[in-house]
């Protein structure tokens, strides 16, 4: 099973501790790298060493959550070498991973539900990168202008 790194902010707290349990209940290690609380936190605090931990191959995935989604993942794009991908529906998910070969999902939580959360997660960590004439374009995400 693949090695997943998770992160989230205040907002995002709530799902990112029922996701947590799903992942594990269905045999993916997990490493939550924070936030502990609904207590107000920054997301480029946990951000930052998710897309680190994913960047050196430590961990084979990410997951990151925030309000909105939007700055978490901003945050994680950041980072050579990390196709951070907002969905928020299965299929975007699953198009992220078969044409981006995205490799860290963020997820809205204040605009997903629990369940489709789930479907999301279960569709992007079990679809593989297509490759083919995508394999191009994905190579060129890196390389700037």
């Amino acid at each position: 099973m693949s090695k997943i790194a998770i992160g989230c902010d205040h907002a995002a707290f709530q799902l990112k501790e029922k996701i947590k349990v799903y992942l594990q209940s269905k045999g993916f290690e997990v490493k939550d790298f924070g936030c502990y609380s609904e207590e107000r936190a920054d997301y480029p605090d946990f951000a930052h060493p998710v897309a680190n931990a994913v960047e050196s191959k430590e961990f084979d995935f990410g997951l990151l959550m925030c309000g909105s989604g939007n700055g978490i993942n901003m945050t994680a794009n950041k980072h050579k070498g990390i196709r951070s991908a907002l969905c928020w529906n299965a299929e975007i998910a699953e198009l992220a991973r078969l044409h981006n070969d995205a490799n860290i999902l963020t997820l809205p939580a204040r605009y997903i539900t629990e369940e489709e959360a789930k479907k999301c997660v279960d569709i992007f960590y079990s679809t593989a990168f297509e490759g083919g004439r995508h394999t191009d374009r994905v190579n060129k995400i890196s390389g700037g202008c």
